[in-house]
């Protein structure tokens, strides 16, 4: 990394887990000052416990409809010059929808988590975060955002659906003149307690959040991480095969 991160507040949420925890970790070793949102509140005074002034936590259940505004307010409140929004905090459920069981909660749950709260908070803090020089939005979403799997249908549809705002925020930022890079991260199955499959598959959370920040850093629209790229290409040369190997993917 080139100093980008020295100095600069970032709001990470979902920082004390997997990528999450990872990122922050690194973050804050590269000089950022880490605001880190997260539901386990022994989670996060561990973390400010280790990272000392380069961590600043906030519990907050990102499921409840209500906290998206409140982490706004706190940032707005006690930590003016955030430059960088990590969207990063994520579940994924295995529901067979098919079992003609009510999955309406879960539902409910996970798109308010996955898609509804990052979309607040970036709508909410963009002209605040593009006041203020080299900043970034990142939405992070996943290869099944282009490709669906059977067994996380719920997951698999917000990261789609989060992946279409991304682009169409960009798109209104461009056209306001905003001073903003806003990127998406896309992930193939990592190595954390949010997927199944067996971990030798599976891309290591540090190596993951390494990728997610260099290519923050460099302001790319698109940040194509291991095995994603390989998706990619697949997907422009046959669509049908690509589907045909996500569907049945472990991830």
């Amino acid at each position: 990394m080139t100093g980008y991160w020295n100095g600069r507040k970032v709001l990470l949420t979902g920082a004390t887990r997997g990528i999450g925890l990872a990122m922050a970790e690194q973050l804050a070793r590269e000089g950022a000052t880490v605001l880190g949102v997260a539901r386990n509140l022994a989670a996060l005074d561990e973390m400010a416990r280790r990272l000392g002034p380069r961590f600043d936590g906030l519990e907050a259940d990102l499921g409840d409809p209500e906290i998206p505004r409140g982490v706004v307010n706190w940032v707005a409140d006690a930590h003016p010059d955030c430059s960088v929004l990590i969207n990063n905090a994520a579940v994924m459920s295995h529901p067979l929808l098919t079992d003609g069981g009510n999955h309406d909660v879960g539902i409910e749950e996970e798109v308010q988590i996955n898609l509804i709260a990052p979309m607040q908070i970036a709508t909410a803090l963009l002209p605040r975060l593009a006041a203020q020089p080299g900043a970034r939005i990142v939405n992070v979403t996943s290869g099944l955002a282009v490709a669906p799997k059977t067994d996380a249908p719920i997951y698999c549809a917000t990261k789609a659906a989060l992946r279409s705002f991304t682009r169409s925020l960009r798109y209104q930022a461009e056209d306001a003149g905003l001073r903003i890079r806003i990127c998406e991260a896309l992930l193939p199955s990592v190595n954390t307690s949010l997927s199944r499959g067996r971990a030798e598959r599976k891309m290591p959370a540090l190596e993951a959040a390494a990728a997610i920040l260099a290519g923050a850093e460099a302001g790319k629209p698109e940040i194509w991480i291991g095995r994603t790229r390989l998706l990619r290409r697949v997907m422009r040369l046959s669509p049908a095969l690509a589907h045909g190997i996500m569907r049945r993917i472990e991830a």
